[in-house]
C-alpha cells in the first residue's frame, strides 16, 4: 500500500474514512500489514532505549571517569527518563489535536524518530557528562514523541477482542528491540561509539513499514476541541475519584516497573563486579537472549488467551507476582546459573503482563478523543520509574547492603503492583 492509499492521507478522496473514523470505538479488525508496521517501531523504539540503557551509556561512562561509573549512569538515564515524564504525555495530547492529512499519530512517528536518530548519532561523539546528558535527553524526547504517538494507534484503530492479541505482538516487539541493543552490544566489543549508531539505524529505518500502512485516519478540524493553555494543562490531571480504574491501573503498573527497573538498571555493573563474568557484554547479551525468548513466547500466548476468555485481571496479578519471584532469585543466588533463571522468571512473567495488561489499560481510558494524552499519562508509569530505579538502586548499593537489598526490594515493590490489581472494577 503507497502513501496516497493509507486510509488519512486524504479525508475527502474517494474510499477515504468518515469524518468520525478517528475518535471513533474501533470494531473492525487491524490488518497483518497494520500489526508488522506496529511492531517494527516497537522493536526500533526500544533498541534505540535499551540498548544505550544496558550496555553503551555504561561503557561510555567507564570511559569517562571509571571510578564513578555509576554515578555517572545513574545520571544519565535519570535525566532522560525526566524528560520522558513530560515528553510522553505533552506529544499524546499534541497528536490528539493533530490535524494533518497524514493522520493525527503519523506526523509525531516519524519526527520524533528523526529527532531521536540524530541526538544518537550525536551522542557517539560525547567526551563529557554534561554532553552525555544533553544527547541522551534528546533522545529521550524523541523517541518518546514517537513512542506515545504509536501507543496511542492500538486504542485508536485496534478492537477491544483484539487488543490481547494485538499487545502480545507490541510486546515482542518490544522485546526483539531490547535484544537487538543487547545483540549490538556484543557485536561491536566495547565500541560504544558504533554501537549508538547501530541503535540509530534501527530506530529510523523502523518506522518505514508503520508510515505505508498507518491506518491513520485524520481528524477534521471541526471535530479538534477548542484550545485554552488552562485546559490543556489541566487535562493532565486525570482524577483518580472520577476515574478509580485508570488511577489503579496506573498504580499498579508504576510499581512492577519499579520493580522490573531496579532489577536490570545495573545488570552489566552486577555480572562484572559480583558474578564475576569474563565478558560481562557477552553475559548481558546472554541473559537479555533468555529473557527475551521468554517474553516472546509468553505474551503471544497469553494475550490472545486473555481475549478469548474475556478477562485481564488474573494474567496480570500471576504475572505481576512471576516477575517479582526473579528479582528474589537473582537476591538470594547471586551466581551465574542464578542469573540464568532470573532472566528466563523475569520473561516469563513479564511476556504475559506486557501483552494483557496492556491490553487491560486501553479499556479504562476516560474518553476517545484524549487517547493520546490519555496514554501518555499511562506511559508515565513506564519513565517515571526510570528515574526512581537508579535512586533504588544507587542507594542500595552504596548505603543499604547491596544487590540483596536491591533486589528484594525491587521484588516487594511488585508484589504491590500485584495486590493493587484486584482494586480495578470495570474490567475483568
Amino acid at each position: 500500500m503507497s502513501l496516497s492509499e493509507t486510509p488519512g492521507m486524504t479525508p475527502e478522496a474517494e474510499g477515504a474514512p468518515p469524518a468520525g473514523a478517528a475518535l471513533a470505538e474501533p470494531t473492525r479488525k487491524v490488518t497483518p500489514g497494520w500489526v508488522t508496521g506496529l511492531v517494527l517501531v516497537n522493536v526500533g523504539i526500544n533498541a534505540a532505549f535499551f540498548g544505550p540503557i544496558n550496555v553503551f551509556i555504561g561503557q561510555h561512562a567507564i570511559s569517562i571517569d571509571s571510578a564513578n561509573k555509576e554515578a555517572i549512569l545513574s545520571l544519565v538515564t535519570g535525566c532522560g527518563a525526566a524528560v520522558s515524564l513530560v515528553a510522553n504525555p505533552l506529544f499524546g495530547a499534541l497528536s490528539d489535536r493533530t490535524v494533518s492529512r497524514f493522520g493525527r499519530r503519523s506526523p509525531w512517528v516519524l519526527a520524533g524518530a528523526i529527532l531521536a536518530t540524530a541526538a544518537l548519532l550525536a551522542m557517539s561523539g560525547a567526551t563529557a557528562v554534561a554532553i552525555l546528558v544533553l544527547c541522551w535527553c534528546l533522545v529521550q524526547l524523541g523517541a518518546n514523541a514517537a513512542y506515545a504517538a504509536i501507543t496511542a494507534a492500538v486504542p485508536d484503530r485496534v478492537p477491544v477482542f483484539q487488543r490481547g492479541g494485538v499487545g502480545g505482538l507490541a510486546a515482542m516487539g518490544q522485546t526483539a528491540g531490547i535484544l537487538l541493543g543487547a545483540v549490538f552490544g556484543a557485536v561491536v566489543s566495547g565500541n560504544y561509539m558504533v554501537g549508538y549508531w547501530l541503535c540509530a539505524g534501527a530506530l529510523i529505518l523502523s518506522v518505514i513499514p508503520y508510515l505505508f500502512n498507518r491506518n491513520d485516519p485524520a481528524l477534521p478540524l471541526s471535530a479538534r476541541p477548542e484550545f485554552t493553555w488552562l485546559g490543556f494543562l489541566r487535562g493532565f490531571w486525570i482524577s483518580p475519584v472520577k476515574h478509580p480504574d485508570f488511577a489503579w491501573a496506573w498504580l499498579t503498573r508504576f510499581l512492577v516497573n519499579v520493580g522490573n527497573q531496579s532489577t536490570i538498571i545495573y545488570l552489566l555493573f552486577f555480572l562484572r563486579d559480583i558474578i564475576k563474568h569474563e565478558d560481562p557484554a557477552l553475559g548481558v547479551l546472554i541473559l537479555t537472549g533468555i529473557y527475551a525468548m521468554m517474553v516472546m513466547i509468553t505474551a503471544v500466548i497469553a494475550g490472545p488467551w486473555s481475549d478469548r476468555v474475556g478477562k485481564r485481571k488474573p494474567f496480570v496479578i500471576g504475572s505481576s507476582a512471576t516477575i517479582a519471584t526473579a528479582g528474589l532469585i537473582m537476591a538470594f543466588f547471586p551466581v551465574w546459573t542464578g542469573a540464568l533463571a532470573g532472566a528466563a522468571v523475569l520473561g516469563i512473567g513479564f511476556g504475559a503482563y506486557l501483552a494483557v495488561d496492556f491490553a487491560l489499560l486501553t479499556q479504562v481510558l476516560p474518553t476517545a478523543v484524549d487517547r493520546g494524552k490519555d496514554m501518555g499519562v499511562i506511559n508515565v508509569a513506564n519513565s517515571l520509574p526510570q528515574v526512581v530505579a537508579p535512586v533504588i538502586a544507587f542507594v542500595s548499593l552504596q548505603y543499604l547492603g547491596g544487590y540483596v537489598t536491591l533486589f528484594s526490594t525491587a521484588a516487594f515493590i511488585g508484589l504491590l503492583g500485584a495486590v493493587f490489581v484486584v482494586k480495578i472494577k470495570g474490567v475483568q
